[in-house]
């Protein structure tokens, strides 16, 4: 009698492990970096969502940082609106790639792809969005591929006084080390 109590309790432990398996691994995506997805909807500055197999996805671009508008805890930093309308602009109706960094996690703690998002028409968006001062560089946790690059591009931006730069002085600087 304890025998089969025992066995049922491991075949119904068993069952649920598997179920579980095959839910997670069916929800998990596959993202091919040589296919270019359509953008479906820009979140904000430096977040859009993507289409691909039918599921929509978030991605936040790595090695940048915009100043946020959609934090429901606190009003629009300065430059964000400028910001999101500039990745708008930039993503809007297009197509991208998604490069992922191979040293770094895929998602981050809210659940959104990290990753290098290019245009259908070769342009590094995370690139420009700092290079015209849209974006600050941003590292979280290790580095990145890009970080060296990111670093420099925005020493220019800075010295050039290029968006937020020129338009929120010393806040552009506060807000560098305000985001987690």
């Amino acid at each position: 009698m304890k025998t089969k109590y025992i066995v049922s309790i491991c075949a119904s432990i068993l069952l649920l492990v598997s179920v579980w398996y095959i839910v997670r691994a069916s929800s998990e995506i596959s993202i091919d970096q040589n296919v270019y997805y359509p953008v479906t909807y820009v979140v904000d500055g430096d977040t859009f969502k993507v289409l691909i197999g039918g599921k929509g996805i978030t991605v936040r671009m790595l090695g940048i940082n915009t100043p946020e508008t959609v934090d429901p805890r606190k009003a629009p930093e300065c430059f964000g609106h400028e910001a999101s309308d500039e990745t708008k602009r930039l993503l809007g109706g297009r197509k991208v790639q998604l490069h992922f960094n191979p040293h770094r996690e895929l998602k981050d703690k809210y659940g959104r792809y990290l990753a290098y998002a290019y245009r259908d028409d070769g342009l590094f968006v995370n690139e420009e969005l700092l290079k015209q001062g849209f974006a600050r560089e941003y590292t979280f946790g290790t580095a990145y591929s890009f970080q060296r690059e990111f670093r420099n591009i925005e020493v220019v931006a800075q010295k050039e006084n290029r968006g937020l730069w020129g338009m929120c002085g010393d806040t552009a600087k506060r807000l560098e080390k305000s985001h987690d």
